[in-house]
């Protein structure tokens, strides 16, 4: 017997714990079903799925060809072996990910998700450079296991330190308030002038890598400014230093390149990945290394290990979502509707004095709301805005889910989605910006 919102809602707060929430004072969003660009609730509302969920349906709910893959590989009898097993569904999307990835980058540790592909890149750097720094950004998020906590810069860590050693953060080219340039040539080469005094002070021989999401996500969806990513690739190498990509939330079709990187000519060290490898119809994650890296562990033992290493079942979901991904040109819609993403931020921006202005690349947005005509944000860092609360509430009532975090919300819709319901989504946002309009300081 299905259960109704109400019950859905009462049982899973008595009896389960929620993400980053006090479970008493959360009101879940309940879900019967998905297809799609669109979820609905047991009474059968449908609501326009904004975000992929995580960011990561990025095929939409419920394909097709993928469900019919699962049902397959369910059947097959190849559900689970242990991770010393060779497997056809491991050969094969081992195999596929080489072909797809950047550069050399062609061996790959499979995990569950994205946090243990970035706990497993965190242990490969140190491993193949015998040094134990990493370094990350203030203004990112890797995941909220143990140590992809303390490599994490985003106020999430503070609530988990003390935590592992070895981790140093460094500002990001985009701070929340100081700036590095007045353009985008100026601030990359007065923050690269920064990190390499940084590293001068942390010891060059002590650091083993520098983790970046190659696009901030939660953060802020924030592209590196014009020449970053370049200039870091030539920093780090001058000092032996490996370069950690995490493309978690980035990657697989995203920013409109099926990794985020193409956009910038740079191939990493390491190449971190889940969300979007299996569009999260089950759990798997890929820690990719280049040839150089992939060949000193063939003589020296990677010290990493999990119980579900290169799950057989999993691998065969991947394979049949990267398949649906590109044969149905999905990348190239993500790439086709930037356009459309950018006039429609465009045109809410000079619509409503609340909105600072709009971020996207690919399909991967976010909007920005402002208290005054001095661009101060709504909502100081870490914080909230009661206005903020009731936009979250109105999208919510319209039919829109999407993620408002602070002062800002976003917009990352499956790359599935038509122009039309595309627009559909901003009419929603236009209709409920009235409400950080009224509070406006004008």
């Amino acid at each position: 017997m299905t259960m109704s919102s109400e019950e859905m809602i009462r049982d899973c707060l008595e009896h389960t714990m929620f993400s980053w929430a006090a479970s008493g004072k959360v009101s879940p969003l309940p879900v019967a079903r998905a297809e799609g660009v669109y979820l609905y609730t047991p009474e059968g509302e449908r609501i326009l799925d904004f975000n992929s969920q995580l960011m990561c349906v990025n095929i939409g709910h419920a394909h097709p060809k993928v469900v019919a893959a699962m049902k397959d590989a369910a059947e097959s009898g190849l559900h689970y072996v242990y991770p010393g097993a060779a497997t056809e569904p491991r050969a094969r999307l081992g195999k596929r990910l080489a072909e797809l990835c950047p550069g050399d980058i062609d061996s790959f540790f499979f995990t569950l998700g994205g946090a243990e592909a970035n706990e497993n890149a965190i242990k490969a750097a140190r491993l193949y450079t015998g040094r134990h720094k990493i370094l990350s950004s203030y203004r990112s998020y890797h995941g909220a296991t143990n140590a992809c906590m303390q490599l994490t810069g985003d106020p999430r860590r503070l609530h988990n330190e003390p935590g592992a050693p070895g981790f140093v953060h460094f500002m990001p080219p985009w701070p929340y308030g100081y700036s590095y340039g007045a353009d985008e040539d100026e601030i990359t080469k007065n923050h690269l002038r920064y990190l390499e005094e940084l590293i001068m002070y942390e010891g060059p021989e002590t650091i083993a890598a520098v983790f970046v999401e190659t696009v901030t996500g939660t953060n802020g969806i924030l592209p590196p400014p014009r020449g970053w990513l370049q200039g870091l690739r030539a920093l780090l190498d001058r000092h032996g230093i490996l370069l950690v990509c995490d493309e978690v939330m980035c990657g697989w079709g995203r920013t409109g390149k099926l990794f985020a990187v193409e956009h910038y000519d740079v191939v990493p060290d390491i190449l971190t990945m889940a969300k979007g490898l299996t569009s999260s119809y089950v759990p798997l994650g890929a820690m990719g290394v280049r040839r150089k890296i992939a060949d000193h562990f063939r003589e020296h033992v990677f010290w990493g290990g999990l119980t579900y290493n290169a799950h057989a079942f999993a691998c065969s979901v991947a394979l049949a979502a990267i398949d649906a991904l590109l044969d149905e040109g999905m990348v190239d819609n993500a790439a086709r509707l930037q356009g459309v993403m950018r006039e429609e931020m465009d045109r809410l921006q000079a619509k409503h004095p609340s909105v600072r202005g709009g971020r996207c690349l690919g399909l991967f947005g976010m909007i920005d709301v402002q208290k005054n005509a001095a661009g101060d944000p709504i909502a100081p860092y870490d914080g909230t805005h009661p206005a903020m609360t009731k936009l979250a509430a109105f999208f919510r009532e319209e039919g829109l889910f999407t993620f408002v975090r602070w002062g800002s919300f976003m917009c990352n819709p499956p790359l599935c989605i038509s122009e039309t319901q595309l627009r559909d989504g901003f009419a929603i946002i236009d209709r409920g910006l009235d409400i950080t309009d009224e509070v406006f300081e004008g």
